[in-house]
C-alpha cells in the first residue's frame, strides 16, 4: 500500500516538474520587476548585499512554487481550496494565540523565518470565494452574497484584529473583486456600497487610536510634522526631489540622511521617485499597467467559472497594492503599510504573490480546457 502511494506521489511530481507550462510575457515582466526591486533594495539599504541576497532567495523560493504551480492543474487546485481556506484561516487563530510583531501580533516565528499567515488569505480567500460560486447560478443573489460575506468577514475580522487594518482590507477586497466578476447586478452592487458607507462612522469608534491618527494626519499632515505627518511629509519631499529625470541610483538623500522612515519596506516606492524620477515612474507604473492587464487577459481567456473568477481576482489586487502603496507615498490615502508588489523589502509577501501568479499560469495553461 505505502508502495502503490510512493509510486502514485513520483508520478504526480514528475508530471508537474517537467516542462512548466508559463505564460513568457508574464514570466519577462515579473523578472524585469523583481530586478528592479533588487536593484532599488540595494540602494535603499545603503548598498546592503546581505539585504538584497536574502530578497533574491526569496524570489527563488517564490519562483520555484511558481514553476511548481503551474504545473498543478485548476481542478486540482479547485478541490484543495477549501482546505488550503481553512488551513490559512486556522493560522491566524495561532498568530492571535502565539504571534509576535512590533506592537502587533503578526508573525510566526519558525526559528530559521519569520511567516505572516495573513499574506496567505490574499491568495486563498479569492481561491475560496470563486470556489464557492464556481458550482452555482450566476449572477448571485442575496444568498449567496451574504454566504460569501461571511467567507470574507471571518479571516478579514482575524486579521484586523492583530491589529492590521490595511492587510484585512486587501484581503476582504480580494474576496469582493472575485464576487464582483461574477456579475453580479449593479444595484445590488451599490446596495452594498451604501451599506458599507453607512458603516464607517460606526467602524471610526471601533478604531485603535494610532489608525484614527492616520486618517487625520492624511487630511493634514502639517498639524503634526515632526509625529503622525513625518512620514508623508518627508515621503512627498522625497518624491518631489526627484523631479524628471530623478538623482541618480544611490543618490537618494532622504533615505540615505534617514529623514524617509522604512525606506527598504513600505515607502520604498519614495526612494526610487527620488532617484529616478518622473520618467522613471511613468517606466514603471507601464510595467505593472501590463502585468495587470495580463491578469485580466488571462481572466477573460478562461472556460470555467472557477478560473475566470480567481485570475480576474489576482489582477485586480494586484493592481490595488500597487494604487495603494502610490497613493499613500504621495500623501493621497493614509499610510496603512502596504509595500510596493515586488520592490519593497519582504519575504512572505514577495512569495505569495508569485505563488499567485503560479496559479495564473495554471490557468492559462489550461484555457482550452471545458471543466
Amino acid at each position: 500500500m505505502i508502495e502503490v502511494l510512493f509510486a502514485r506521489v513520483h508520478r504526480f511530481l514528475r508530471r508537474i516538474l517537467t516542462r512548466p507550462r508559463i505564460d513568457l510575457p508574464l514570466t519577462f515582466s515579473l523578472i524585469v520587476l523583481a530586478s528592479i526591486g533588487l536593484v532599488t533594495l540595494y540602494s535603499a539599504g545603503d548598498g546592503s548585499l546581505a539585504l538584497v541576497g536574502g530578497q533574491a532567495a526569496r524570489f527563488a523560493l517564490g519562483g520555484a512554487l511558481l514553476l511548481l504551480i503551474s504545473r498543478i492543474p485548476p481542478p486540482v487546485l479547485r478541490s484543495w481550496t477549501p482546505w488550503l481556506y481553512a488551513i490559512s484561516t486556522g493560522l491566524l487563530v495561532v498568530v492571535a494565540i502565539l504571534g509576535e510583531g512590533r506592537g502587533a501580533n503578526r508573525w510566526l516565528d519558525l526559528g530559521v523565518m519569520r511567516f505572516q499567515p495573513s499574506e496567505l488569505l490574499k491568495l486563498t480567500m479569492p481561491m475560496m470565494v470563486a470556489w464557492y460560486l464556481h458550482p452555482r447560478q450566476l449572477p448571485p443573489g442575496w444568498k449567496d452574497i451574504v454566504a460569501v460575506g461571511i467567507l470574507i468577514a471571518i479571516p478579514a475580522g482575524l486579521i484586523a484584529e492583530q491589529p492590521d487594518l490595511g492587510t484585512a482590507l486587501l484581503v476582504a477586497a480580494a474576496g469582493a473583486f472575485a464576487l464582483f466578476l461574477s456579475g453580479m447586478a449593479w444595484w445590488r452592487i451599490g446596495v452594498l456600497i451604501g451599506a458599507v458607507a453607512g458603516m464607517v462612522p460606526v467602524a471610526w469608534h471601533f478604531l485603535h487610536q494610532y489608525q484614527r491618527d492616520r486618517v487625520l494626519t492624511l487630511l493634514n499632515p502639517e498639524s503634526d510634522p515632526l509625529g503622525n505627518g513625518w512620514h508623508i511629509i518627508q515621503s512627498q519631499i522625497a518624491v518631489g526631489s526627484g523631479g524628471i529625470f530623478g538623482k541618480g541610483w544611490q543618490h537618494s538623500t532622504q533615505s540615505r540622511l534617514d529623514f524617509l522612515p522604512e525606506h527598504t519596506t513600505d515607502f520604498i516606492f519614495a526612494v526610487f521617485s527620488e532617484e529616478f524620477g518622473l520618467i522613471g515612474v511613468i517606466a514603471l507604473i507601464a510595467l505593472y499597467a501590463f502585468i495587470i492587464g495580463r491578469c485580466l487577459w488571462i481572466a477573460m481567456e478562461s472556460r470555467d467559472t472557477y478560473s475566470r473568477l480567481l485570475a480576474g481576482a489576482i489582477g485586480m489586487s494586484f493592481f490595488v497594492y500597487v494604487f495603494v502603496n502610490g497613493g499613500m507615498i504621495t500623501g493621497m490615502l493614509p499610510v496603512v503599510g502596504v509595500p510596493l508588489p515586488l520592490i519593497s523589502y519582504g519575504g512572505t509577501s514577495a512569495v505569495s504573490l508569485l505563488v499567485g501568479f503560479g496559479v495564473l499560469m495554471s490557468i492559462h495553461a489550461n484555457r482550452k480546457m471545458h471543466l
